[in-house]
């Protein structure tokens, strides 16, 4: 019996191939040919499941910013439902779920490399540069709502400007991704929650302001 092929799921086997490519050569070597070596699928079955390479290529980054995402929104649940008895405790658990968009392990490592090359390539590409922005905006909206929640649980200060503090937040996450990616032995996983954490407390002591 034939093997039944999904499309999404075939499709998923290149993009997570060019993700992996691309954490190892940058965006430069996500080629077709480099994409069948790696999948082990020929040129032409590629092309099958992609109009174009930029087609490809965008998509990829589209998919890889909804999986970086995702491993936020599948936890955020945990600032409605944990057992939190001081700012600090709840200051840690932003910390804690804002560490998600960081490199802390392999596969964020791998993840983060790419996207920043991604990003880098988004400068003078148009396509990448709108995919940038959607997750830029997707990614404050994101924090948005772990403030909002961390102030319901009274953790943060009602008054907290929150459209500074997520630009804040969102250029510390994007800062230390970066020393991450570029120096990972200075950069090590301890000292990026380490400053993540002091900067979510930091919030949280202004409510005794």
């Amino acid at each position: 019996m034939p093997k039944i092929v999904v499309p999404y799921e075939r499709r998923k086997v290149v993009s997570d191939a060019a993700v992996r490519i691309m954490a190892r050569t940058g965006i430069e070597g996500a080629s077709l040919r480099n994409l069948a070596t790696e999948t082990g699928l020929s040129i032409g079955a590629i092309r099958h499941y992609f109009e174009s390479h930029d087609e490809l290529m965008v998509s990829t980054m589209r998919e890889l910013g909804r999986r970086i995402r995702q491993r936020v929104t599948t936890r955020s649940d945990r600032l409605l439902t944990a057992d939190l008895t001081s700012p600090d405790a709840v200051a840690d658990l932003v910390a804690e779920l804002l560490a998600e968009l960081l490199p802390l392990g392999p596969a964020h490592r791998e993840d983060m490399a790419a996207w920043l090359a991604f990003v880098a390539a988004a400068r003078t590409q148009p396509a990448f540069q709108l995919v940038a922005e959607e997750h830029h905006e997707h990614t404050l909206r994101l924090i948005a709502r772990i403030l909002e929640e961390a102030t319901d649980r009274g953790g943060l200060p009602a008054g907290l400007d929150l459209g500074i503090e997520c630009f804040r937040l969102s250029a510390l996450l994007d800062g230390l991704t970066l020393q991450a990616v570029l120096r990972p032995q200075a950069a090590t996983s301890g000292l990026l929650m380490d400053v993540l954490r002091r900067n979510a407390r930091s919030l949280a002591a202004q409510s005794g302001s």
